[in-house]
């Protein structure tokens, strides 16, 4: 554990609360240079609330998307980003029955999780195992939680199943390769050439899908297709992942990063404002749900949304995520840390993210 985080935890338990706290804020719709660190009046608990002095934030693509205004759960700016959180509890408002102060919390709040500190209801947080680094705590929350979700709550795979990863070393990706490994099955992951050490030593073989057709690769390395392919990169891309299906396979889709270039909206303002309405309208990806089940070969294209289904079955999410603390605290995973960047730093981690290629997830020390 670094010693960033034990000071903040010492402090966190130590020390009087300030007046103040900092957060990061999303002044306006745009790219990273939108970003602001504001300072506020440290909010206060409200009845069956807990206030969490913030550990680490994760930076994921649902950020970026949230500050161009395009994803489904965009705020109106000014609003503080951040999906999701590691925490110590430092104040417990009227009624609250657990957690108790002093004890480290994981939450997904969808925004407010860059900053020093945040108000949630009690029930939105989850314990951290004693020990755990909040630092790789938190990555468990948003992309472990979303990758176990589509491999078993959507795409159901079993052991000794085939599955294609695409992004395989971005935070998603290694989080779906490890789980993979532990659910037993043979896996193959798009990724740069950079990356395809890291996709080997997660258990998977890497396709660089610079230099090949990577359904051409599949049907070469895995005769008859895969069972199930994780697409985060929409658009057209999702009918080619189609093509490397067997057949009653399924293309789980999540994303759509290929309408981001260099941490912004490809096309800039215009189509930005055109694409907020489109995406938002669609859901990113609804034209391409609908359209699978007019095309032939039994190959399905399934949606999959964490915030969507953790509002149908929150139960889901508070054991899933539970359920992947234990292994992180079993080390039977291991998030990959691409970069740690102080709040204050939040403008380079977006640029960074957004520039793709990153290997894990980026965190912030708040």
């Amino acid at each position: 554990m670094s010693s960033t985080i034990e000071q903040l935890k010492r402090t966190t338990k130590g020390e009087k609360a300030p007046a103040t706290y900092q957060h990061a804020t999303v002044t306006k719709l745009g790219g990273p240079e939108v970003l602001q660190i504001l300072e506020d009046e440290l909010p206060q608990p409200g009845p069956g609330a807990v206030r969490v002095r913030i550990l680490a934030a994760g930076v994921s693509l649902p950020d970026l998307f949230m500050r161009e205004g395009l994803h489904p759960e965009a705020h109106r700016p000014p609003f503080t980003p951040g999906w999701d959180l590691v925490g110590i509890v430092d104040e417990l408002g009227p009624g609250v029955t657990g957690p108790k102060l002093g004890e480290t919390v994981a939450a997904m709040p969808i925004i407010g999780a860059q900053a020093e500190y945040i108000c949630l209801p009690q029930g939105e947080l989850a314990l951290v195992p004693p020990g755990v680094d909040p630092v790789e705590a938190v990555c468990v929350i948003l992309n472990y939680v979303t990758a176990y979700q589509m491999m078993h709550r959507t795409a159901h795979v079993r052991p000794g199943q085939r599955i294609l990863v695409h992004a395989a070393a971005g935070g998603v990706g290694t989080a779906l390769l490890q789980l993979g490994r532990v659910a037993g099955l043979e896996m193959y992951g798009t990724a740069s050439r950079a990356a395809h050490e890291t996709v080997r030593r997660l258990g998977g073989i890497p396709i660089d899908y610079r230099a090949v057709d990577f359904v051409e690769e599949v049907r070469r390395l895995a005769p008859g297709g895969v069972d199930a392919v994780f697409d985060g990169i929409g658009g057209a891309h999702i009918w080619h992942s189609r093509k490397a299906l067997r057949a009653g396979g399924k293309v789980v889709a999540y994303g759509y990063t290929s309408t981001l270039r260099g941490g912004t909206m490809a096309g800039g303002g215009r189509q930005r404002r055109r694409g907020l309405e489109r995406l938002r309208s669609l859901g990113f990806i609804g034209v391409d749900m609908a359209a699978a089940f007019f095309l032939p070969g039994r190959k399905r294209v399934l949606p999959y949304s964490i915030q969507w289904l953790k509002r149908r079955k929150p139960a889901w999410f508070r054991d899933d995520l539970t359920a992947l603390l234990r292994l992180l605290s079993e080390e039977k995973i291991k998030p990959i840390i691409a970069s740690r960047f102080p709040l204050r730093e939040i403008r380079r981690a977006h640029e960074l993210l957004g520039a793709g290629g990153v290997t894990g997830k980026i965190v912030l020390l708040c």
